[in-house]
């Protein structure tokens, strides 16, 4: 028994030691999952089970995507294990959030697609933010506004306008993703925001653009001219603000406009997003 445990350790070691000599290029997907695994399981050759994984799972992104749940059905995956691969696309996430710096700027969909790619990283459901950016671009809050099943979340437009205003945002961007693939928006979100923008342009805040992400691709709103409430604004489309376009800094609600969200609030358009 000593002498297979001194084998295994043996081999743990070498591994480690191509990685610090050669970093990952070299390293099959197999051989990755083997490496991680050496942390999650002591003392026991992983291997197989970095085969298996990869084998019931596709790939190394299917394993690192996949629900703790469906980890711990594949013999020898306990929960620590399960848990420890499940946390490799989250720190993938903080780390990508934590390179774009304090206070990043958003001027061109590029910057956008980066800064918005951490938030759905690992991610199973569907997620709806709002970011709030200053008349330069930089961001100055992004708030998740629902996860979870669309048709049980309602959210309504004098949340976001109560948000905009505390924050004091010449402009904002919506994101969300679409889990099951598919980056197409359906009729009910070009509706509802359109619905957002309205509500937004009473208080002279821009709408600049509604990203719809899936693992795959990014699909703009705004780009694929979805609605035309700002008439000119596929040829003009642009992610920077102009102070012609954001003028004077955002206070309070005025009462002609807080009546508007009252109405909106308990009316037939309350439903932000199907």
């Amino acid at each position: 028994m000593d002498e297979k445990k001194s084998i295994h350790a043996g081999h743990r070691e070498r591994l480690r030691e191509r990685f610090r000599k050669e970093g990952l290029d070299g390293f099959s997907e197999h051989e990755v999952l083997e490496l991680l695994l050496t942390y999650a399981i002591p003392q026991r050759d992983v291997n197989p089970l970095a085969h298996a994984l990869v084998n019931r799972f596709g790939s190394l992104s299917g394993v690192l995507d996949a629900h703790e749940s469906e980890l711990t059905q594949v013999p020898g995956i306990g929960r620590h294990a399960a848990l420890f691969l499940t946390l490799m696309p989250r720190l993938f996430s903080v780390y990508q959030r934590s390179d774009l710096g304090e206070k990043p700027r958003i001027n061109t969909i590029g910057d956008a697609k980066k800064f918005c790619n951490h938030l759905f990283t690992g991610i199973h459901d569907e997620r709806f933010y709002i970011i709030c950016l200053d008349q330069q671009g930089h961001v100055l809050h992004t708030q998740l506004l629902y996860e979870g099943t669309i048709d049980e979340v309602t959210i309504y437009p004098r949340q976001i306008v109560e948000m905009v205003l505390h924050h004091h945002a010449y402009g904002v961007m919506f994101v969300h993703n679409h889990p099951s693939g598919q980056p197409e928006p359906s009729q009910a979100d070009i509706d509802s925001t359109e619905m957002i923008i309205r509500s937004l342009q009473l208080i002279s805040v821009r709408v600049i653009d509604h990203l719809i992400f899936t693992k795959e691709t990014v699909y703009s709103m705004i780009r694929q001219s979805q609605y035309n409430m700002q008439e000119d604004q596929s040829n003009r489309f642009s992610y920077v603000m102009s102070s012609s376009q954001v003028p004077g800094r955002r206070g309070t609600i005025s009462d002609e406009v807080e009546m508007i969200y009252m109405t909106s609030a308990y009316g037939t358009d309350k439903e932000f997003f199907d």
